[in-house]
């Protein structure tokens, strides 16, 4: 697992955005946010990722005044987004631990 702070640009949600926002009530656009994050937490590949391509970024949203768990793929060199979450306590945790090992 390799833990980094990698730049990425904004998700394409065409696909997901709906799905994410009736099954976690996350806006894209808060997505959006934690991905932008500069202090953003990404996770290559996701733990949880089936593939092992999908990347897991815990990140704060402003506008949610929360912080944000975001999976993306990157597909056709394109970043989609497959799904995000309001943080549980053991992603905003590796958030907490990275901070201190900073």
């Amino acid at each position: 697992m390799t833990l980094s702070h990698t730049c990425q640009v904004t998700a394409d949600w065409n696909e997901r955005g709906e799905y994410m926002l009736a099954r976690h009530g996350i806006h894209p656009a808060w997505a959006n946010e934690a991905l932008d994050d500069p202090d953003r937490l990404a996770i290559t590949p996701d733990p949880a990722s089936k593939s092992g391509r999908a990347v897991r970024t815990i990140g704060w949203s402003y506008t949610a005044n929360r912080i944000i768990t975001v999976i993306t793929l990157v597909d056709n060199g394109r970043l989609h987004g497959v799904n995000g979450w309001v943080a549980n306590s053991g992603d905003q945790r590796l958030c907490r631990q990275e901070d201190r090992d900073e």
